[in-house]
């Protein structure tokens, strides 16, 4: 009866061991959502930028568009020098819900100027001001803004909302833009 014991005992390690992964094999992928691509809109370059955070929430700059002018459904706006619109994907990472205050996020330009986002053109272009953006949630939406004629876009400064070691969202992070 022992030895029938001993030899299941022994026949359980050798399947359980056979099942098991060797360290020659590579980690199995994590599951993906796959987002189904989409065309890029006319005079738009897509960009394949590395995501930046900035506390719990993940930035991912997908195009940028030079543009002197924008259409809306009600008005036509010339900018003062030309108009720069960055398409914004955002993930909130966190387990809270984050207030989204698009004002905040700044872009750079070669001139040495920090631009808040253009009011007229966004409001022509019905783009959120500020909006609750909840845990686990991703959004996508231009940023609009008017920089001198002259002048080249390089940075975006994003701010993701509070988080514990930056309560007031003063600091951000700059994304560098090609």
């Amino acid at each position: 009866m022992r030895l029938i014991v001993v030899a299941a005992a022994f026949g359980i390690v050798l399947a359980s061991s056979a099942g098991c992964s060797g360290d020659d094999e590579p980690p199995k992928a994590s599951a993906t959502y796959e987002l189904s691509p989409r065309p890029v809109r006319p005079d738009e370059k897509a960009l394949k930028l590395a995501p930046i955070s900035d506390g719990d929430t993940l930035f991912t700059v997908i195009g940028l568009t030079v543009m002197p002018e924008i259409t809306g459904s009600h008005a036509n706006v010339r900018a003062k020098g030309q108009f720069v619109r960055v398409r914004l994907v955002m993930v909130n990472n966190g387990r809270t819900t984050t207030l989204v205050d698009v004002n905040k996020q700044q872009l750079l330009s070669s001139d040495g100027a920090a631009h808040k986002p253009d009011y007229d053109a966004m409001i022509v272009k019905r783009q959120p001001f500020k909006f609750d953006l909840g845990a686990a949630m991703r959004v996508e939406f231009d940023l609009w803004y008017d920089i001198a004629a002259g002048a080249k876009a390089t940075a975006l400064r994003l701010f993701g909302g509070s988080t514990l070691t930056d309560m007031k969202d003063e600091e951000g992070t700059d994304l560098r833009l090609p």
